[in-house]
């Protein structure tokens, strides 16, 4: 259980850490300057890749659980 935490806290702070970066960069990798709807649209990107982290955290937590329990009867 103690690995779920950690791993959530650090997918945590890498999101927090891609999101503050995107919003504060002047310009993208590939030489493009930032406009408010590109890094609209690179932030959504992030979120359906946090969100489809998130399902995929979930359900490990879900199966720990479901272990859990199994083993303590």
């Amino acid at each position: 259980m103690e690995l779920w935490w950690t791993t959530s806290l650090i997918w945590l702070v890498l999101f927090g850490a891609t999101a503050i970066f995107i919003g504060v960069r002047k310009v993208d990798g590939s030489g493009v300057e930032q406009t408010p709807e590109l890094r609209l649209v690179a932030l959504i990107i992030l979120g359906v890749a946090f969100v489809f982290i998130l399902l995929c955290q979930l359900v490990f937590l879900y199966f720990v659980r479901k272990r859990k329990s199994v083993s303590a009867h």
